[in-house]
């Protein structure tokens, strides 16, 4: 076996470093929500607990209690695995942890409290609860923007040797490329085929040996997890021994099946006759979950409309005052199961815009795809109306479409009729939901993104719809929207 250089030892050891760093900023922030929640509550740091038949005050003061409180709650992250290597970084694990972990050490505290007759002070705990739980959150969310800025460049990431035929390696390979920021870093592969000192076609992925040759692969390069892509080139048997062969808790294996663009609420791993049957439940938008939803889009776009009536007023103003026309302009769209409805946008061309089309489409342009025409300079948006599609304020009075019920606050993009008629039949799947004002195409790149990545996240988001998903789109729009990119 050949000497790990110490580049490496640091490499493979990022998991403890960082879990490190959480557990001291976990510290940290719950010793400052704890005690503030009882300077604030008590003033007095010295008010004692009641306990007993007759509640009669003990020695047992709330700086005690405050003590037990913070080294529980930290224990108890620990124990829950939130600072755990396979949730940090990436997806919502990680802070479902932090959550749960909490919400059950406060339930602990209330069921002792009860069974031994202690009389805690109920603001205290419901002041220390949400305050610790926030500020763990906000931190969390601290370190990850930190760790993703370190994966972009490599660092505190899986080294992984990707096992399987030379078609799964390459997807594979390419998924995990496309998202450095979920920290699997690609060091080699081993395919049927085993051209060492060659390279995978069209990356600088090395070919580490045949699949036959995993474990020497593992001892002659710097990988710390083996991803097997596909089974077929390997037995039960000879996986089996790759897994014994693995150094517990420095090496891992993981098995990628072949299915992509799966949320992981739709994934179920059912162990059955020593199988890991992988269960994928199919979507379905019926029941409560469709009145949910409705809910949401009623709620959150009557009460927009409100809040925003002077931004209207204000900007139909200066739509009448800058450029002819009327102020706002219908244009047919597609909804749900392929009902047309007419979309309500404010106006933000000339006049008459939209029979220059065919002109423009000939014109030499690097924005947009083969179905989406995009221009960054159209000559035929007005000077006010590239500020409002900047910054998505000619999108606002499609908070009456969702409010009738024709569109929601998040769903797909509603495309136009005359796009339509260029789709393939499995992007009709696009329609079994209501179009949105936002959605993953709206956080993701807007009209920078590709015909083919347009059409992914569209499929993605109604393949994987969820209420929480649809509250973290929501919150991600606000920064997209700021930040202004791919609006034109």
């Amino acid at each position: 076996m050949s000497a790990a250089t110490p580049a490496d030892a640091s490499s493979r050891d990022w998991r403890s470093r960082y879990a490190n760093r959480l557990l001291a900023t976990d510290s940290i922030v719950i010793v400052v929500a704890v005690f503030t929640a009882q300077f604030v509550w008590f003033g007095n740091p010295r008010s004692e607990v009641a306990t007993g038949d007759d509640l009669a005050p003990i020695a047992l003061n709330y700086w005690t209690v405050s003590i037990v409180l913070v080294i529980a709650w930290i224990l108890v992250l620990g124990l829950y695995g939130s600072r755990s290597d396979r949730v940090v970084g990436i997806g919502a694990s990680e802070y479902r942890a932090v959550v749960d972990a909490s919400v059950r050490l406060f339930g602990v505290f209330a069921i002792a409290a009860f069974l031994l007759q202690i009389e805690f002070s109920r603001g205290y705990f419901i002041l220390a609860f949400p305050l610790g739980t926030i500020a763990l959150l906000v931190a969390r969310r601290g370190w990850r923007q930190w760790l993703r800025r370190k994966r972009d460049h490599g660092e505190y990431c899986a080294q992984v040797l990707l096992v399987g035929s030379e078609v799964s390696v390459l997807h594979t390979a390419r998924e995990l490329m496309k998202q450095p920021h979920s920290g699997y870093t690609v060091v080699g592969a081993c395919v049927p085929s085993g051209r060492t000192a060659d390279y995978l076609p069209g990356t600088s992925i090395p070919v580490a040996g045949s699949v036959g040759r995993v474990v020497q692969a593992i001892r002659a390069s710097v990988a710390d997890t083996v991803i097997v892509t596909s089974s077929d080139e390997l037995s039960p048997q000879k996986i089996r021994e790759l897994s014994w062969a693995l150094e517990p808790g420095r090496q891992h294996l993981v098995m990628a099946p072949s299915l992509t663009d799966i949320g992981g609420p739709r994934i179920h791993t059912r162990p059955v006759a020593g199988l890991p049957l992988v269960h994928v439940e199919m979507p379905s938008y019926d029941g409560y979950k469709k009145y949910q939803k409705r809910a949401l889009d009623i709620l959150g776009s009557g009460l927009m409309l409100v809040v925003l009536l002077p931004v209207l007023v204000v900007l139909s103003v200066g739509i009448r005052v800058t450029s002819a026309g009327s102020i706002s302009f219908l244009q047919e769209r597609v909804g749900l199961n392929g009902a047309t409805f007419s979309m309500v946008k404010f106006r933000s061309m000339v006049q008459h815009a939209e029979s220059q089309l065919d002109t423009l489409r000939d014109t030499e342009r690097d924005e947009g795809n083969d179905v989406l025409f995009k221009m960054k300079n159209d000559p035929r948006v007005t000077g006010l109306g590239r500020f409002l599609r900047r910054y998505s304020l000619d999108e606002l009075p499609q908070l009456l479409n969702v409010f009738v019920g024709q569109m929601s606050l998040v769903g797909p993009r509603p495309p136009l009729v005359s796009e339509v008629s260029a789709y393939e039949s499995h992007v009709h799947r696009r329609f079994m939901m209501k179009p949105g004002i936002t959605g993953l195409w709206q956080v993701s790149g807007r009209s920078d993104l590709s015909w083919e990545d347009s059409v992914r996240l569209d499929l993605y988001y109604v393949e994987n719809w969820s209420m929480v998903g649809d509250f973290v789109i929501l919150a991600r729009t606000a920064g997209a929207v700021m930040k202004g990119s791919g609006a034109y």
